[in-house]
């Protein structure tokens, strides 16, 4: 990302496109999702290159794909679990699952998991791998506290950050120099998160035609 994307000059932008990808995936018709997967497809054949450690990659490599796609469902899942409207049934989140297996798979994933144990399992497969960087260092810096935004709206999305990063397990949180601070999470920031997305589906709610 920090080598093939402009998050940095265009950070709404590339969330833009990552929602429009999302939105077309999981609510569109097959037609809108294929094209959506297709044009994701095309981007990653350009970004090709050598990590810093020597190590050659590719953004279609089925390996790759698999832990951005792991990495993505299991977030949303405990996002979910935590400031979501409604809670979700075993079945459900297995269900979940096995919906955003199909765009894996579509995307090029190998195997993709169809449950939440299958989900836990190769997350837990790929732990050994992972390893931090400067680069991913200053992303989560920029994201999270020197984002570009206005004096007015920055309590907001401070506290939209600092409920993403409570969703984060301690092992993911430590190598980015994350804080854990579990009671002030459930004291503080879970309530307040709660209240604020609360208001954000009040607000972005679509109308109904009554």
């Amino acid at each position: 990302v920090a080598s093939h994307s402009d998050f940095k000059a265009d950070p709404w932008g590339r969330l833009q496109r990552t929602a429009d990808f999302l939105a077309a995936t999981t609510f569109g018709p097959e037609s809108e999702s294929q094209r959506a997967i297709d044009l994701v497809k095309r981007v990653h054949v350009r970004v090709v290159g050598t990590a810093d450690d020597g190590r050659p990659y590719s953004a279609n490599d089925p390996h790759l794909l698999k832990w951005v796609h792991i990495a993505e469902v299991d977030s949303f899942l405990a996002a979910h679990k935590k400031f979501g409207e409604v809670e979700l049934s075993d079945e459900q989140r297995d269900g979940y699952v096995l919906d955003m297996s199909r765009i894996a798979s579509a995307l090029g994933v190998i195997d993709p998991p169809r449950s939440v144990a299958e989900l836990k399992e190769e997350i837990s497969s790929y732990r050994n791998e992972l390893r931090t960087s400067d680069a991913a260092l200053d992303a989560a810096k920029y994201l999270l506290i020197t984002p570009p935004l206005p004096a007015l709206v920055r309590p907001a999305y401070q506290l939209l950050g600092a409920a993403a990063v409570s969703v984060l397990p301690i092992w993911a949180r430590l190598p980015l120099r994350l804080p854990w601070l579990p009671l002030s999470e459930r004291a503080i920031v879970r309530p307040a998160a709660n209240t604020l997305t609360k208001t954000l589906r009040w607000a972005l709610a679509p109308d109904l035609p009554y």
